[in-house]
């Protein structure tokens, strides 16, 4: 099983990235699937998670700016990051579940700096 997630990088604050993590593996349309992220000296966090039937869910932190979508053709989950702040800096990580099963991503970095 692989979660090759991209798409981390340099963004200035009030910024938009686009992570995408593509799935093999697994049977990827049976599987929620998640973004999570961890900031140094954190807890690791979820972030959004989008179910195996479309519903989302969000942080908080994060409603009304980050949206998760999925793309079960192409095995790969999406976070649209806008109106980025210094406060996202963090290690994203790509997570697919279901009742037996949890695996992670390597993750990527994003940076929100000026």
């Amino acid at each position: 099983v692989q979660l090759q997630a991209s798409g981390g990088g340099l963004v200035q604050p009030g910024g938009s990235l686009r992570l995408s993590c593509a799935a093999s593996g697994i049977i990827f349309s049976a599987f929620h699937m998640g973004w999570y992220r961890q900031a140094p000296g954190k807890q690791r966090e979820r972030v959004a998670e989008i179910t195996s039937l479309g519903s989302t869910n969000y942080a908080d932190s994060v409603k009304g700016r980050f949206t998760i979508s999925r793309v079960n053709a192409k095995n790969t989950v999406y976070l649209q990051m806008n109106s980025l702040k210094p406060e996202d800096t963090a290690v994203y990580y790509c997570n697919a579940r279901n009742r037996n099963l949890d695996y992670w991503g390597q993750g990527t970095q994003v940076t929100v700096s000026s």
